[in-house]
């Protein structure tokens, strides 16, 4: 939403969270026709879920929709058996029988007309293609992060879903945790002041050893794990989630990988979920040796035309904790995962700021999987949608590219882009695929 730079910053700030948050808490219906076998669903049916990827984060993530019961997990798809053994135990307990689908490949879940929905908790490098597969297959998505290695892909998979009107929920899931949305309402409603900076650091990258080449194992195909990143050697290692989140060949590292979770608080209270910044800078190192190799630690700086700028470090930068900080003229709000922290006592236990009781309130989710059922049932936007999922996510992206260009960035948030700057723009593209993978037309 653009709005005319004559109004001052405050009120246009202010008008525009009013416009968006009321368009934000009303339904958004789907046509019949798109939504398929879910349209019009009465809300006491069951929704079948598909899991693709049922390693730690996949399992983590089945085993909270397992607890509701309106949902059944009817089939489960992964290249790695011990991971299929272990998702399996995990239904059995559940439903009394280990009876579930079990595939392992994406497109035999996708093309199921009896799967309604897919979570999809695959490694990063395996996140767009499926993505959109399923998108073609107007199956619902809950995604987790982050979107994709490239703004490009991110970028087809919104347009996708945009499309086929399916229901997308991004795995940001402290969206749907009071702590975040209370901090994001307090900077909203200028209770802070007129909002500064907002803080964010996330945990840094790791460095490990050379990891030498392994034989094969039985338990999985490590063709079709590497999929359509440059073939690695294998080891078992790799298939960690700590480790191949720390391996360029497979993610961006932790400056995605975690940065999207703060980032995406940061758009939230900041009142840009439909925009982005003006302009990126920023310093980071990366390992010099051993197989992980993505960035360790950096300091970035994101500025916004209408909106408070945004300063984004890994953990362990003096000055900065761990969490998002919204900095005001008056005081400033700390939140992270289990706590919320304020510059001066009255400033959390005034009722007036408590959440529900300021003008300006944002959605209401109260368990991310939840929401997302919910917006099946009743075609409502999710509370992490596929718009809000890629603004933030496309902070992770520019911040990376800032810090490897080793300059200051213009950025574009209408068009998306880095006007006439071709060196940083050609990193907005996706890379080669592996063999025949491709993007899927979706």
């Amino acid at each position: 939403m653009q709005l005319s730079q004559s109004l001052s910053q405050r009120s246009t700030r202010r008008e525009m969270l009013r416009t968006m948050l009321a368009a934000g808490a009303a339904p958004w219906f789907v046509p019949a026709h798109v939504l398929g076998a879910a349209a019009g669903m009465a809300p006491s049916d069951k929704i079948t879920l598909g899991v693709l990827g049922v390693g730690a984060q996949g399992q983590y993530d089945m085993r909270d929709f397992l607890g509701h019961d309106d949902v059944r997990v009817t089939a489960i798809c992964d290249v790695n058996k011990r991971n299929i053994d272990s998702a399996r135990r995990a239904i059995a307990e559940r439903y009394g029988s280990p009876d579930v689908k079990v595939l392992s490949d994406f497109r035999e879940l996708h093309a199921d007309g009896s799967v309604d929905a897919v979570l999809m908790a695959l490694p990063v490098h395996w996140h767009s293609i499926p993505a959109l597969d399923a998108v073609l297959h107007g199956k619902h998505i809950y995604h987790e992060k982050p979107m994709a290695m490239s703004f490009e892909e991110a970028r087809r998979v919104r347009e996708a879903v945009r499309r086929k009107g399916v229901v997308f929920q991004f795995g940001t899931q402290q969206r749907s945790d009071m702590k975040f949305r209370w901090a994001c309402e307090l900077a909203l409603n200028g209770r802070l002041g007129k909002l500064q900076e907002i803080q964010v650091s996330v945990p840094g990258g790791r460095q490990g050893p050379l990891l030498p080449e392994q034989p094969l194992p039985d338990y999985v195909d490590w063709n079709r794990w590497v999929g359509p990143a440059p073939m690695t050697p294998f080891h078992e290692e790799k298939l960690k989630r700590d480790t191949h989140e720390n391996i360029t060949n497979f993610s961006l590292g932790m400056i995605s990988c975690w940065g999207v979770h703060h980032l995406d608080i940061a758009q939230w209270g900041n009142g840009t979920d439909a925009t982005g910044p003006c302009s990126v800078e920023g310093t980071g190192e990366f390992p010099q040796s051993g197989s992980l190799d993505a960035i360790l630690r950096w300091r970035v700086r994101f500025e916004h035309a209408q909106a408070a700028p945004v300063t984004f470090v890994n953990d362990g930068t003096p000055g900065f904790a761990h969490g998002v900080r919204f900095v005001g003229e008056s005081a400033w709000v700390h939140v992270a995962r289990g706590s919320i922290q304020g510059s001066q006592d009255h400033l959390l236990r005034d009722p007036q700021n408590k959440v529900h009781t300021m003008p300006i309130q944002l959605p209401i989710s109260v368990q991310h999987t939840r929401n997302f059922l919910d917006a099946i049932k009743h075609g409502t936007r999710a509370i992490c949608d596929i718009e809000a999922a890629v603004r933030s996510d496309t902070l992770c992206q520019l911040a990376l590219i800032a810090v490897k260009q080793g300059r200051k960035l213009v950025w574009d948030p209408q068009s998306e882009r880095f006007p006439n700057d071709d060196a940083a723009s050609a990193m907005l593209q996706s890379r080669a695929f592996r063999g025949d993978w491709k993007l899927p037309e979706a």
